[in-house]
């Protein structure tokens, strides 16, 4: 089996800057960094976004299922606490790294400059960054990642799209999950898929079933794996 390993986050801890410069600034010059690492030694990152009980981690389990032939994975799992997920992650195939954030509501690209240094980076050619469930502060924060991939899920309700326009408009996929209890929940997912395109035109929208194993082929495509 993979390993997994923990990175604690201690309460109150901050990038190592001056206070006095701008933090989404910094962060995005650390996500600069990130992503040529990543370029360098050829991976592929796709930071997977969604709120908790979207389906972030059945979608990313099922994904690495039908990868694991194919591609040397890894994830990183950020959560407020507790590694079930990255175990869950590890079991499917994946070398798993685990973020705890305490209490702070996303990953930033510090915390995944120091992830990566856990990693074989040259025996890894894709990484699933599963962020910390949240639909509106990991929007402000890129990581370095090639691909944004949002996770909806029709038992979120039908105003769920555009209830998070900022996070729907930096997607580049983004997948309605469960749809397989859109009757159940009086949810029209052509009507989300609407609602998505209407905020950004340019995102790809698809719906899927991690548990009917339906639409997971199509987004393999979509995330041009």
């Amino acid at each position: 089996m993979p390993p997994t390993e923990t990175i604690f986050v201690e309460e109150g801890e901050i990038l190592d800057i001056e206070v006095e410069q701008d933090l989404l600034d910094v962060n995005k010059k650390l996500a600069d960094v990130n992503r040529k690492t990543f370029d360098s030694h050829g991976i592929k990152v796709i930071n997977v976004m969604g709120s908790i009980g979207s389906g972030k981690t059945s979608v990313i389990q099922e994904l690495i299922k039908r990868l694991r032939e194919k591609y040397k994975i890894a994830v990183i799992a950020g959560d407020v606490s507790t590694d079930i997920d990255s175990k869950r992650l590890s079991d499917a195939g994946a070398t798993s790294i685990q973020i705890n954030t305490g209490r702070g509501c996303h990953l930033d690209a510090l915390m995944i400059k120091r992830a990566i240094k856990k990693l074989n980076l040259d025996e890894t050619n894709l990484i699933f960054i599963e962020n910390v469930g949240n639909l509106i502060c990991p929007a402000d924060f890129p990581l370095g990642e090639h691909l944004k991939l949002v996770i909806v899920s029709v038992t979120e309700g039908p105003y769920m799209i555009i209830k998070h326009p900022i996070m729907v408009k930096e997607a580049d996929v983004l997948a309605i999950n469960k749809i397989d209890l859109a009757e159940a929940m009086g949810v029209n997912v052509g009507k989300l898929m609407r609602d998505a395109l209407t905020i950004n035109p340019h995102v790809r929208t698809l719906p899927i079933s991690v548990v009917q194993g339906k639409g997971i082929e199509e987004l393999i495509k979509a995330l041009k794996l």
